[in-house]
């Protein structure tokens, strides 16, 4: 099969869909109305809550849900699998489950004054459910930061290169949010000074090389974080993320045309077996890739950070259904390029340049900076060039996701203990700062590589209690239920089914009885707040 023919496969079912499917869940069961006003206008605060252009929330909302998954996951799925099985999943899972779940969790929130989904359960399912549901995503939104500053550490350590252009990205970002907001500039102006000003960064970078070690660069990282998690959106996070976006448009841009010049043939395996290296196609496939077909974060994002900033309700569906359809589409980039225009060599013997296994061996990351590097070859770029390119892209979406993580995490602590107890827990400082000073003690010990194992399934735990509060939620007003019930269940199916093989297949056998014990609880969690839902759906008739 040629990779192209693929692209372009994807490209045009994702537009079907989200005209067919997007355009009925917005009318059929989410009832958008154009002229219901939103949290951003009627609890403006100018700190969290501030209406925002359309394509610059989308630019925030896309990078932040789009991180390191949608690139790291289709990667390891295909060395595994196979690229057809991935393919498959990301086709239906983006369409028919994740889409649907970002786009109800947006439009859930701003109906509830902007609140995340984590608080919706308390009156959707039960205050139970929430408080468990809300400690659970606090320390897995940690965990994220720690991995997620940990290996942005790394890599602007093993990258020297990009380390100027990356810190340059930030006051760029304060920039640009300076014009649009206080300077009233146009907004595509803006823009165009903003990348020209990040494309002279990344030319500046390659003279300018960043030594620091590792302990300066995760004391930096967490400052950073701290400080874009507490100040108004609208000075760092939203615009930070609005300018990485073109960073991943421009490099999927780069990436569609040069496979279309190259129009290479799918080399890879479409199918590897259904058990690679203990490793089973069921659950852990849906599992291995979250991002691109659906990820529990990007309800919390969604609900989070998203919510406070939508101008019109109108905009929910261009914005969460559109950027989880165009994430998918990204994915499918990803495993075009890597089945194509790298060589598969299951041996390890191979003496060629552009070896996946060779590449993936160092990490993910290098095999994706290498395939789109060798991709938009063809277009004069130079292979190193490209190569860096694809690893600043996907650092700088790391990062995005890193300081999202932070203030969403800020808003749980204020909407769970801060409402109920006060106090401190409602001050931003301490609600953004005890998060991430747990996340740099467990970079400090590497505690966060004992846990990592289980947040594939901790993050796909997320997004079938967000399904679970919506189904509730959708119940109770009277609105159609199945859109949101039935990828539910589906989820639990795949989320538990995965807890109960990594209990009893991986972590029983080899005695880890720390990360046995955290799939344990969450597998009981995960049926508890399942239980809870469905006993609300049939007794509750309105919330």
């Amino acid at each position: 099969m040629n990779a192209f023919e693929v692209i372009i496969f994807a490209i045009a079912w994702f537009v079907f869909a989200y005209f067919w499917y997007g355009g009925r869940i917005g009318k059929k069961v989410l009832h958008v109305n154009k002229d219901r006003p939103t949290p951003a206008h009627t609890n403006y605060d100018g700190l969290d809550y501030v209406p925002t252009n359309p394509f610059i929330l989308f630019g925030h909302h896309f990078s932040a849900i789009a991180g390191a998954g949608p690139i790291v996951g289709p990667i390891l799925a295909y060395a595994l699998f196979g690229w057809l099985p991935a393919l498959i999943w990301i086709l239906l899972g983006a369409v028919f489950m994740g889409a649907v779940h970002d786009f109800s969790a947006l439009v859930i929130s701003i109906r509830n004054e902007g609140r995340s989904i984590v608080k919706i359960a308390e009156s959707a399912i039960s205050p139970t459910a929430s408080i468990l549901f809300a400690v659970f995503v606090w320390f897995t939104l940690a965990l994220v930061q720690a991995v997620f500053a940990d290996l942005t550490a790394k890599t602007l350590i093993e990258q020297p290169k990009i380390a100027f252009p990356t810190i340059a990205l930030i006051f760029i970002a304060i920039i640009f949010g300076l014009m649009i907001y206080k300077l009233k500039l146009n907004v595509y102006i803006s823009t165009v000074i903003a990348l020209v000003a990040l494309g002279l960064s990344v030319w500046a970078g390659t003279y300018i090389p960043v030594f620091l070690n590792y302990q300066v660069w995760l004391i930096i990282i967490i400052i950073y974080s701290f400080v874009a998690s507490i100040i108004p959106v609208w000075i760092l996070l939203q615009p930070r993320d609005y300018i990485s976006m073109y960073l991943l448009i421009i490099g999927m841009l780069l990436g569609i045309v040069g496979i279309s010049l190259l129009n290479p043939p799918i080399t890879g395996p479409a199918y590897v077996s259904f058990v690679n290296k203990g490793t089973p196609l069921f659950p852990m496939l849906f599992v291995i890739i979250a991002c691109g077909a659906i990820s529990g974060f990007h309800s919390l994002v969604a609900s989070g950070t998203t919510a406070k900033q939508l101008d019109k309700e109108v905009n929910a569906r261009k914005i969460a259904y559109g950027g989880m359809l165009t994430e998918g589409l990204l994915a499918v980039l990803v495993i075009t390029m890597i089945s194509s225009v790298l060589i598969w060599d299951n041996t390890g013997n191979s003496t060629a340049p552009n070896a996946f296994q060779g590449f993936l061996h160092q990490s993910a990351e290098i095999a994706f900076g290498n395939a789109l590097g060798r991709t938009i070859e063809i277009l004069g770029i130079p292979l190193m060039i490209g190569i860096q390119f694809g690893i600043l892209m996907l650092n700088a979406f790391i990062l995005t996701t890193l300081d999202a993580s932070a203030r969403l995490n800020r808003y749980v602590m204020q909407e769970t203990l801060g409402v109920r107890f006060g106090g401190i827990f409602k001050n931003r400082y301490f609600a953004s700062g005890a998060s991430l000073v747990f996340a740099y003690i467990l970079c400090i010990g590497s505690g966060y590589q004992i846990i990592w194992p289980i947040f594939g399934a901790s993050n796909q735990l997320i997004g079938t209690l967000a399904l679970f509060t919506a189904s509730a939620y959708l119940f109770g007003i009277k609105a159609p239920k199945f859109y949101t019930l039935i990828p539910a269940f589906l989820m639990l199916i795949i989320t538990e089914s995965s807890l109960f093989y990594q209990i009893f297949w991986k972590f029983l056998p080899e005695n880890q009885y720390f990360l046995l014990f955290i799939a344990v609880i969450l597998f009981i969690l995960g049926l508890f707040v399942a239980f809870e839902a469905t006993k609300k759906i049939f007794l509750t008739k309105s919330i």
